[in-house]
Formats: structure tokens, C-alpha cells, sequence
């Protein structure tokens, strides 16, 4: 059996491994993070401020861009103050506490995704009773389930994965992740993969399939509208929701299984990115390249304080 040492902190490699990735990686994280941080801020803003996406899109939209800016904001300041810093040191109650929001943020996410999917499908299928069935009482019950459930499994990993003894203090990644952390455990971690994988699994697959019962219901109406004109107004709110759960789960997934095949171990930094930062960066971008409603709200918002800068002029 490995050497049982007591933990109490932990060194995170990551991108600082390489001297010459140093620089690059401060640069490339820093402007994710501004592109993360501008575009969800901007959405939340402009759903506050506008009365006319006062509705539960937009609202459960509203709580997507709060857990992608709680999931990157727990990961890439510290990244990037550690390369600045060159400090690799992470205490063992501060890893704890990243891998725990981190999950509980993703988790989050997904379920989040999946409340929008119905919402979608009773907005579609069911036009005249969607106000009786998605009241704002509803809309809250859904997505307070959602932070409820992605906080329980958050603990649920967590406490399972904290409770092992670990044998070593590197992490070759640039936050604390689960696979990671299992690696250095001392028990064999096959077995905790292997736990922690079917219930993920069983989570993300039961997600998945309301997801696409609902988007199978969705297109069905659809093809059903003789109105070219509505066809299109449904596919420019539908197409961009199911682009984000495929690019979330997709990149999850990909990324979970390659960087624990160990043929590309030393690209698990970069595949870590692609799942942890590409989709909340992302999703403010897909969400509002073709809604009208959320560019005539930042046009109206932009507008608006233009004409309050020149009144203060004048």
C-alpha cells in the first residue's frame, strides 16, 4: 500500500509546469475570463432593465449566466494570480471549497438546461396555456429544484472524494478536478471512477433525455405550423438552447473521457478548458446572435445612455 501522509495543501501544475506557457496562458485566460464576465453581466443587466423580457425565458436564462459566471469565476481568477504569482500552493480546505462550487455550478448548469428545454416545450406545444403552466410560482420551483439538486450533488462528490487519504500533493491541472484528485488518492481510484461515472452518467442521461423529449415534441409542432414566418421564430430561441446543451454535455463528456484514456495526458489542461470555460463563454454569444428581443434591449439600453451623456453635456 502507498505511503498515507496527512494533506494540507496541494501544488496545482497546470499550464505553470511550462515557463514558456506562462505569459500565454495569463493573457488567454485574463481575456476569457473579460468575454465570461461582460457577457453574462450584460444579460442579466438587460433582462433587469427591460420590462418586455420580464418572462420565464428570460428568467431562467438570467440564472444560466450566474452559473457560468459562479463556475468560471471559482477557477480562472486563482489560475491566473497563481501564474502571476508563480504560486502553486493550494491549501487543502481551498481545494475542498473549489471543487465543491465548481460542481455545484455544473451541476447547476445542467439542470438549468433542462427546466429551459421544458419551458421551450410548453411555450411551443401548449401557446395558450403557457402562462397558466408556467407561472412565476412555477418558474421559481424549477429553478430552485435546479440549485438544490446541483448542490447535493456537489456534496454527494465532494464528501465521497475528500473522505480518501491521498498520497501525493501534485495535481497536474489548474484547478481542483475530480479526476485529478482521484489519481493521487491511495486507494485505488478505478474504482471511485467507476462510482462517480455511473451516477454522472445516470444524471446527465436522464437530463438529456427530457432534453430531447421535449426538443422531439418541439419539432414535431413545428413541422406541423404552416406559417414560414413562426417556423423561424421558433428555431431562432430553440436552435441556439439546443446548440448549448450539446455544446455543454459534449464537451463534458469528451473531455472526462479523453484526459482519462492517458494518451493525451498532457493535453488534460486544455481539455479542461474546453469544457469549464468555453461553454459559459459561449452561451452569451449563441443566446444573442439571432434573439431580436435581447439586441433591441441592448440597443434601447445603449441609446439610453447616449442620450444621458449628451443631456449631462448640454
Amino acid at each position: 500500500m502507498p505511503n498515507r501522509t496527512i494533506i494540507m495543501d496541494f501544488l496545482l501544475m497546470g499550464f505553470s509546469e511550462q515557463g514558456e506557457f506562462q505569459l500565454l496562458h495569463i493573457v488567454v485566460f485574463l481575456m476569457m475570463y473579460l468575454v465570461i464576465l461582460i457577457g453574462n453581466l450584460l444579460i442579466i443587466i438587460l433582462v433587469v432593465m427591460s420590462n418586455h423580457l420580464q418572462t420565464p425565458m428570460y428568467f431562467f436564462l438570467v440564472n444560466l449566466a450566474i452559473v457560468d459566471l459562479g463556475s468560471t469565476t471559482v477557477t480562472i481568477p486563482r489560475s491566473i494570480v497563481s501564474a502571476l504569482m508563480n504560486a502553486r500552493r493550494i491549501s487543502y480546505s481551498e481545494c475542498l471549497a473549489q471543487m465543491f462550487f465548481f460542481l455545484f455550478f455544473v451541476s447547476s448548469d445542467l439542470f438549468l438546461l433542462t427546466a429551459m428545454a421544458y419551458d421551450r416545450y410548453v411555450a411551443i406545444c401548449y401557446p395558450l396555456h403557457y402562462m397558466s403552466m408556467m407561472q412565476w410560482r412555477s418558474c421559481f420551483q424549477m429553478a430552485g429544484a435546479a440549485w438544490v439538486l446541483g448542490f447535493l450533488n456537489a456534496t454527494m462528490h465532494a464528501g465521497t472524494l475528500f473522505s480518501l487519504p491521498f498520497c501525493s500533493t501534485i495535481i497536474h491541472q489548474f484547478f481542483c478536478e475530480i479526476p485529478h484528485l482521484m489519481k493521487i488518492s491511495c486507494f485505488d481510484p478505478k474504482f471511485n471512477e467507476i462510482r462517480i461515472l455511473l451516477f454522472s452518467t445516470m444524471v446527465g442521461v436522464v437530463c438529456f433525455m427530457l432534453i430531447i423529449m421535449s426538443y422531439v415534441k418541439i419539432f414535431k409542432t413545428v413541422l406541423n405550423m404552416s406559417s414560414m414566418a413562426s417556423r423561424q421564430k421558433v428555431f431562432s430561441t430553440c436552435i441556439p438552447h439546443l446548440f448549448v446543451v450539446c455544446l455543454f454535455l459534449g464537451t463534458s463528456i469528451f473531455s472526462y473521457f479523453i484526459s482519462n484514456s492517458g494518451s493525451f495526458y498532457n493535453w488534460d489542461e486544455i481539455f479542461a478548458v474546453i469544457y469549464s470555460v468555453i461553454p459559459p463563454m459561449m452561451n452569451p454569444v449563441i443566446y444573442s446572435m439571432r434573439n431580436k428581443d435581447i439586441k433591441a434591449a441592448l440597443w434601447k439600453l445603449f441609446n439610453q445612455r447616449i442620450r444621458n451623456q449628451i443631456t449631462k453635456l448640454c
